[in-house]
């Protein structure tokens, strides 16, 4: 791979008689983040689950500040990094030079703001539910499926994946005649974080970081291979099933692993769960061996001025973020031979030097043991798993079942725009209307239709 190759403002639905866009103020890149910003899915991210349960206090994040948050972070990073491949790239074209200076901060911050969007409600345990339906199914109705279907095509069920749930979203078309985002080709490939189908993600023997989950379902894997093409990423595999990273995707996913890291910390201490004493053993290391402007003594000089401890939580927030955007350039940057060769097989985290790694860890441990496993937490995906489970019972039924006098009144509730063809479609592309329909639906909507369906709440005339 080569810089100059990395990026084009191609979209995936543009023709040859494509008319030229008449907007001179905004880029292709720009308008990438605001077809996102402005998109019905992107909005019903404010209704689905960061971390803690929702409804809840307003200042505990859900999907969508946590995706705004990411995209700042993420606009910062690429900006930092461009520059720095447009000054060590001088005999570069002017375009070039152009991009890296300006645009690339608009790709990774719209590609930070879309890579939740394809996530169903309930946070992760509503991934974990959707496969664990399709796992568990009855013996003849799982073969009745796969023998409808491709293995890949019911890997898609079986090991649903929220990251190739957003590459669907923001390319397929919905029942309309060509997708409504159209997002550039650049953009998508800096969310694919794992381009790998269905049936090889997840396959932890290979070694690669592309098959850690999925990055695209049997029915856009075309698409990817078009985009693949266009910017020149190559597959590992002869059966074309996995590819290499782009090289932005590194910094998505930097941006994201920085932000969850703190915000989830700062979230679980609004609520009384994690001490201010405890956050500090955890985050200040990150500043012994700083020698510019945040050293550890100004950072705690600045914390002891602070009287309220939200606000110290916030201050460390600020800075060991700048600190951590730091650190991911100058990991991107070191292992920049790696990332064109597509052999990168860590984050940039992961790379980051020696003296980090332990401290990163140990974040990671107190996180998962003081706050993914709390209480609270915990109820929220058992009862994930509980709705979505009878939700997609209920449809799946409904269509394996035609004749069944319930079957057409409780189809005729999944929006048109996921449409469903009793008769002549096939199994597999109902299944996905069905996924589609469930997985978009915010938090309190999928319980109001859980209880309304179950007649826990009969609504009145």
């Amino acid at each position: 791979m080569h810089w100059s190759h990395l990026y084009s403002d191609v979209r995936p639905n543009d023709t040859e008689a494509k008319t030229p866009n008449t907007d001179t103020l905004r880029t292709s890149f720009m308008r990438d983040y605001d077809r996102i910003i402005f998109s019905s899915a992107f909005r019903r991210l404010q209704n689905k689950t960061q971390v803690f349960p929702l409804p809840g206090p307003a200042f505990v994040h859900n999907r969508l500040t946590h995706s705004l948050e990411v995209a700042s972070v993420g606009r910062t990073l690429g900006k930092a990094v461009g520059k720095a491949i447009a000054e060590k790239n001088e005999a570069e074209t002017p375009a070039f030079k152009e991009f890296y200076t300006y645009e690339l901060a608009s790709v990774i911050s719209a590609a930070c703001l879309a890579h939740d969007i394809g996530n169903p409600p309930f946070g992760h345990s509503g991934e974990d539910a959707i496969r664990h339906y399709f796992t568990s199914l009855d013996a003849d109705t799982k073969k009745h499926l796969q023998d409808s279907m491709t293995a890949n095509q019911w890997a898609d069920f079986t090991h649903f994946e929220g990251n190739s749930n957003a590459f669907r979203i923001l390319t397929h078309n919905f029942n309309e005649v060509s997708s409504p985002y159209n997002i550039t080709q650049t953009t998508l490939a800096a969310i694919v974080k794992y381009p790998a189908t269905s049936e090889m993600g997840f396959d932890k023997t290979t070694g690669l970081i592309s098959t850690k989950k999925s990055g695209f379902f049997d029915s856009e894997q075309e698409t990817w291979k078009s985009i693949a093409k266009q910017l020149g990423l190559f597959p590992v595999d002869a059966a074309e099933t996995i590819y290499v990273r782009h090289p932005f995707v590194f910094l998505t996913e930097a941006a994201d692993d920085i932000c969850y890291r703190i915000i989830d910390m700062e979230d679980a201490h609004r609520l009384g769960i994690v001490s201010y004493e405890q956050i500090i053993a955890l985050f200040l290391p990150f500043f012994d061996n700083e020698e510019a402007y945040h050293t550890r003594d100004k950072v705690m000089h600045k914390l002891d001025q602070i009287i309220d401890p939200n606000q110290k939580i916030q201050y460390l927030r600020a800075v060991w973020i700048g600190r951590m955007i730091e650190l991911s350039k100058a990991a991107f940057l070191e292992n920049e031979s790696l990332l064109l060769a597509g052999q990168l097989q860590q984050s940039l985290l992961k790379v980051l030097p020696e003296q980090y790694q332990p401290l990163l860890q140990k974040i990671d441990d107190f996180s998962y043991a003081q706050i993914y496993n709390q209480k609270n937490v915990v109820e929220i995906e058992i009862a994930g798993f509980n709705v979505i489970g009878k939700l997609l019972d209920l449809f799946v039924s409904a269509l394996l079942e035609p004749k069944n006098a319930k079957s057409d009144k409780v189809l005729q509730l999944i929006s048109p725009q996921f449409p469903i063809d009793k008769d002549q479609g096939s199994l597999y592309r109902n299944l996905q209307s069905i996924t589609d329909y469930i997985s978009g639906m915010t938090d309190l909507f999928a319980i109001d239709l859980y209880r309304k369906i179950t007649g826990i709440t009969i609504k009145e005339l």
